[in-house]
């Protein structure tokens, strides 16, 4: 554990801030978020809980500014990737939902955020802190659609509710495809039970196909 000086600049104090956060990220690639803890993230950075509460108001205003990062390099890389989308609709959807699947596989930190968002996260903070992760949500969100309305323009302004339906979807499916150690141990005592375990990838995409469809088949 590094101990630290006090930072008096400008500079030393967001080097500080900025180490907290990596520090966040750092324990994230090894715990959930339901693990992880101010305590826990004060001793790993060096410094007593109190100091880390200098620069970030509780442990949920950091893991909110780690969704917010991690939310943005993800809209930036799908981007790319949806500009790749072609053919008749029903093929750039299935392309589009298969797309957005892969990705979030590739990010297990960003889908346990987005797990956590709204029943934790957003909880234990100030309302200065909750509008400021709001706007940037909300941007985005809306940079999001932008991409998936260049791959299905046919969504047309349905391409927000989309965006907002996977991003609430990928939320959900992922506590549920995230089972307790209790819960594995009954599935494999009971094997009948199994059937009761969903797998994230495949449950995500078949919902966001259905999204899809029933917005493209909804009256303008």
């Amino acid at each position: 554990m590094t101990q630290f000086k006090r930072a008096r600049s400008a500079e030393q104090r967001e080097a500080r801030r900025q180490t907290i956060l990596d520090t966040a990220a750092s324990m994230l690639a090894e715990m959930a978020v339901s693990d992880s803890s101010l305590n826990e993230l004060a001793r790993r950075v060096g410094l007593a809980k109190s100091n880390v509460l200098r620069y970030f108001e509780s442990r949920e205003a950091v893991l909110l500014e780690l969704l917010d990062e991690a939310w943005q390099e993800w809209t930036l890389a799908l981007g790319h990737d949806l500009a790749a989308a072609s053919g008749s609709v029903d093929q750039r959807c299935d392309q589009v939902a298969k797309i957005i699947v892969d990705s979030l596989e590739a990010r297990p930190v960003l889908c346990d955020l987005l797990g956590a968002q709204a029943s934790v996260l957003e909880r234990n903070v100030s309302p200065a802190i909750a509008a400021k992760y709001k706007r940037s949500a909300m941007a985005n969100a809306s940079a999001l659609a932008a991409s998936i309305d260049r791959a299905i323009p046919e969504l047309g302004e349905s391409s927000f509710t989309f965006v907002a339906a996977a991003l609430m979807s990928t939320g959900a499916i992922w506590t549920h495809t995230q089972p307790s150690a209790a819960m594995i141990a009954a599935y494999e005592q009971e094997p009948d039970l199994a059937v009761m375990r969903m797998e994230f990838g495949e449950s995500l995409r078949d919902l966001l196909r259905v999204i899809l469809a029933g917005l493209l088949a909804r009256p303008v």
